[in-house]
């Protein structure tokens, strides 16, 4: 079974447009879930004791602002399934589809950085979580991935974003502020309502490549805009208008 059979899913109410191909359709209910129970987290450092905080998102509340007054739309969450966030975007009459990010990219490249300079293994991880036809996504939710990704990983995975969203569309991500470090707090985020994150820090991970506002503007130069806002975890929330 290939890789985004196992790990992604889709959520939806309703008979709105047919799903891309190859994702499995579930009617208020979650996908079944995968032999194992979870993504396989050990390269994460645990030294600390896992921190828990509820706190405003500015970010959030822009992808959210953006997207008002609108139903139906096709909404891609990379944090894997979450039924917080799902009963949450289809409350307000979206479709959702899944993805476990952090998963995959322990799969394809593991704990050694080389790895995701490897084309082929590149190519195999944008194929198992970014397998839909151009213009599926109208919001994107990334969180704080792709501050894990070294250069090569990351602008072949913004490259592949951009396809699959729609234009005028909107896509949400996380990146440190901290260039002079070489590992940050990776974190699960739960949506609790359109201002808000459950915030949950999972551990230090090594930073694949730190990026400023220039570079990010840079690195999303094909989109029609990027916004800024800073968290208090010391996170650059970053929304994109495609």
């Amino acid at each position: 079974m290939q890789l985004q059979e196992k790990f992604r899913s889709i959520f939806h109410r309703g008979s709105e447009t047919p799903a891309p191909a190859r994702a499995s359709s579930h009617a208020g209910s979650s996908h079944a879930s995968p032999a194992h129970s979870g993504p396989n987290l050990s390269f994460l450092k645990s030294t600390r004791k896992e921190l828990q905080t509820t706190r405003p998102s500015r970010g959030l509340e822009q992808f959210f602002f953006n997207l008002q007054g609108q139903v139906g739309l096709s909404i891609l969450d990379l944090a894997g399934a979450s039924q917080q966030n799902i009963d949450f975007l289809t409350n307000l009459g979206h479709k959702v589809y899944s993805a476990n990010v952090a998963y995959s990219m322990d799969e394809c490249f593991g704990t050694d950085p080389s790895g995701q300079m490897n084309p082929g293994r590149i190519d195999y991880f944008l194929k198992s979580i970014f397998d839909y036809p151009p213009e599926t996504f109208d919001g994107i939710l990334m969180w704080d991935s792709m501050q894990f990704m070294g250069p090569a990983l990351l602008n072949a995975t913004v490259e592949r974003l951009t396809d699959i969203m729609r234009p005028r569309s909107y896509l949400l991500a996380f990146f440190t502020v901290n260039d002079k470090v070489q590992e940050v707090p990776a974190f699960n985020f739960r949506i609790q309502d359109s201002k808000t994150l459950l915030v949950t820090e999972r551990g230090l991970k090594p930073t694949g490549h730190v990026v400023n506002n220039r570079s990010l503007e840079k690195l999303f130069g094909k989109c029609e805009s990027v916004k800024f806002f800073l968290s208090r975890e010391n996170l650059r929330e970053v929304i994109v208008r495609r």
